[in-house]
């Protein structure tokens, strides 16, 4: 009688897109998004041998970073539209064959220019693969589980950030930058095989059309949080993006520090990772301007702390815990998405990016108008208080339209 329970139970989470093992599915979700946090950080380390293989100048290198970026940017909202109807877990499947594809060719890239492009090949799936596999680790769990579902599987990225890149980096530069990008293509074809085994299968939702979808972009309240993400978070990118720099020029750091850099600002992404999660579940609209406001309190100390080897490296750490807004915003998304909801989820990733790119080029205009290295923080602090004033101001234009409802009503 007991074993038919069981097995009743295990059948109508199946029906339901629960997992019999959600912490299994939530480690192959992870290894995926490993693989492309491995894929987008390790050529940052690898520029100066990519340069000199394909005969071009290290700042050229960055049109490849470039490119890649651009290829998340693009590929996140047109990969939602064009496969609203797919099912998630072969949808999934599809996105890590194809980033496979792009690194492992990007490997055997004949000249720059080819790289380049291959690049960008390699950058559409990045978007859409977190973004529903956010989506299918939270429809794996009880609802009250969401957002330390969604923080698991993006721990995937920051362990990339603690151990992918800096090891991707050593072989790299010790066996050519190619084994770096083919070792990649093979934990996605890995990836892609274990979806297939371990990620459960969830209802379609026939109704779903790309017009439904891009309806995402016209929904206030989702466009609110995709300026949070591009914006509140842009401080963490400015401050990460020059930290080298930083400590070694202004704080005096021993250059042969770099990896221990790295790694602290891991460990800190990891934490503020799985500590925003269960903020986001215990209150979710609490969370977020609990965390913006930690972040801009940190990241302005990091102006004073820079001036130290140590205190520079401890708040290196804090500025890591920065990533406790990606389970927030995330979570935020699925909930005012209504039917967009695999659009929503993959823009993040898409306003994630932007923020990289914003918070490096403000903490760039500022040291060349001339400030210190540790500007940067300065940077973050005032990118941080502006998500919290986008916040405050969705928030009043939520209850403003509510009240103009209710009144019509």
């Amino acid at each position: 009688m007991q074993d038919s329970t069981t097995s009743l139970s295990q059948d109508q989470a199946s029906s339901q897109g629960l997992a019999r093992n959600p912490r299994l599915a939530e480690f192959v979700l992870a290894l995926g998004g490993f693989g492309i946090g491995t894929s987008e950080f390790v050529i940052m380390g690898l520029m100066n041998r990519v340069a000199g293989d394909l005969a071009v100048t290290v700042p050229q290198v960055g049109y490849a970073i470039s490119s890649y970026a651009l290829g998340v940017v693009v590929g996140a909202p047109l990969i939602s539209a064009l496969a609203a109807r797919a099912p998630r877990r072969m949808l999934l499947i599809i996105l890590m064959l194809v980033f496979a594809v792009g690194n492992i060719a990007s490997a055997m890239a004949p000249g720059f220019w080819s790289f380049v492009g291959l690049r960008f090949l390699a950058g559409l799936p990045h978007g859409a693969y977190f973004g529903i596999a956010a989506l299918v680790a939270a429809g794996a769990v009880p609802i009250d589980q969401r957002a330390r579902a969604i923080s698991r599987v993006m721990m995937g990225l920051t362990v990339a950030i603690l151990i992918g890149a800096p090891l991707g980096t050593w072989t790299g530069n010790l066996f050519g930058w190619q084994i770096a990008f083919a070792g990649v293509g093979g934990i996605a074809l890995l990836t892609a095989l274990l979806i297939r085994l371990y990620v459960p299968v969830q209802p379609v939702d026939t109704l779903a059309s790309p017009v439904r979808e891009l309806s995402a972009l016209l929904k206030q309240r989702v466009l609110v949080t995709l300026a949070l993400a591009c914006i509140g978070c842009g401080g963490m990118f400015a401050i990460f993006s020059y930290v080298m720099p930083t400590l070694t020029q202004q704080a005096g750091m021993s250059e042969a520090l770099g990896p221990l850099v790295l790694v602290i600002f891991g460990l800190g992404s990891i934490a503020g990772n799985l500590i925003g999660g269960r903020m986001a579940d215990k209150n979710l609209m609490r969370a977020i301007p609990a965390i913006l406001l930690w972040c801009g309190v940190i990241q302005g100390l990091f102006y004073f702390a820079a001036n130290n080897v140590w205190t520079g490296l401890l708040f290196v750490g804090l500025v890591g815990t920065s990533m406790a807004l990606a389970p927030s915003l995330q979570t935020r998304l699925m909930d005012v998405a209504e039917d967009a909801q695999t659009m929503a989820a993959s823009l993040n990733h898409a306003a994630f990016n932007g923020a990289n790119a914003l918070g490096a080029w403000l903490a760039g205009l500022a040291i060349s108008a001339g400030f210190s290295w540790s500007s940067t923080g300065l940077v973050g602090a005032v990118l941080a208080l502006c998500g919290l004033v986008i916040f405050a101001a969705g928030r009043w234009l939520e209850k403003r339209t509510y009240d103009v409802v209710a009144q019509r009503a």
